[in-house]
């Protein structure tokens, strides 16, 4: 097989910190990234990258357009946002091959509509472990370090797919799964209970699960998806091979609440300082990702009859601070359906 010819679509920390360690182990890797002065930079004196995976300055090609790439690409990395990924996926449509895989590295849970753009067959499932944030243009820090899981939504190895996983070998440890949907379902969980919140009351994670309303909410957002993932016959496996969902939501005593309680509280403890990615969203005055989160879950909770109110009550709340019509306030902590949970 001749070598691979990649796109990574979307410069920010993820999305840029790809591109710059595949380019530097000697990959043939375009970046896209919509910022003039990000793709100037990548092709000029380099993305400086950092943190984890050490300090280095790398230089590849970039573009800021879709439309500028030429010719035809074997692996297509989105690294956008979740609601511009179906437009960056349509874009890329004349620079893919019959056998070319697009990857969606997108938080929540975005492979069925990747799928209604490129197709099935091409479409790839990337859980992505480690932390990564952008403090300038170009200026890219790995906070944190973690493995890339991928897959096809069917379980499949098509021969590309190897290829993938070496490529993306050079940033981190890769592992291909059969059941990528479930291991998706693992990270959407605890993701949409720590970046629905922080955006509701402004709060890092250690403050938040300091107090039991939040952790009230954070449980009920996890016994629901939980309920919906039994619906569909999913095994959702433990995140990062640690929280065990399914174990952690058994029991409705005193002493399984309690215990409950005590496990979200040393998990706000350990990552005290974690930042809400709605929330920076809000912060910087853009949409957040909330509908690929909790209203995911509340969508699959309808389609299969299990009802999701904490999680739809979550996603029209966000709603309303995007819209001006609601300030991210602690108070939001206190809303009528929210202190009825036990």
């Amino acid at each position: 097989m001749e070598p691979n010819r990649i796109a990574v679509i979307g410069g920010g920390a993820i999305g840029g910190i790809t591109a710059a360690l595949m380019a530097e182990k000697g990959y043939d890797v375009t970046l896209v990234c919509k910022h003039g002065e990000i793709a100037h930079k990548a092709a000029g004196e380099g993305l400086h990258v950092t943190g984890h995976c050490g300090d280095r300055r790398v230089r590849l090609r970039a573009v800021c357009r879709t439309e500028e790439l030429e010719g035809l690409y074997d692996l297509c990395l989105i690294a956008t946002k979740a609601y511009d990924m179906p437009g960056a996926a349509r874009a890329a449509l004349p620079h893919l091959k019959e056998d070319s895989l697009v990857v969606s590295m997108q938080n929540g849970i975005c492979v069925d509509e990747l799928a209604a753009v490129v197709g099935r067959e091409r479409t790839v499932g990337c859980v992505i472990g480690w932390g990564a944030t952008m403090h300038a243009p170009g200026e890219l820090e790995m906070t944190s370090g973690g493995d890339f899981i991928i897959g096809l939504p069917d379980g499949s190895r098509p021969a590309r797919l190897e290829s993938l996983r070496e490529a993306l070998s050079a940033v981190t440890q890769t592992q291909v799964s059969d059941s990528i949907l479930a291991e998706l379902w693992s990270k959407l969980i605890v993701n949409s209970c720590i970046t629905s919140l922080g955006a509701l009351c402004g709060l890092r994670l250690g403050e938040m699960m300091a107090r039991r309303d939040a952790r009230r909410i954070f449980l009920a957002v996890i016994g629901e998806a939980v309920q919906v993932a039994k619906a569909l016959k999913i095994d959702v496996p433990p995140y990062g091979g640690k929280l065990n969902y399914f174990s952690l939501m058994k029991g409705n005593g005193a002493l399984d609440r309690f215990r409950r309680h005590t496990v979200i509280r040393v998990v706000g403890l350990k990552y005290a300082k974690l930042k809400s990615s709605s929330l920076q969203s809000l912060e910087r005055g853009r949409p957040t990702e909330i509908d690929c989160f909790n209203g995911y879950i509340a969508r699959q909770g309808a389609g299969c009859g299990i009802p999701c109110p904490v999680n739809e009550r979550l996603t029209a709340m966000v709603h309303e601070i995007e819209r001006g019509e609601r300030r991210i306030s602690a108070e939001n902590l206190g809303d009528p359906l929210f202190a009825r949970l036990r």
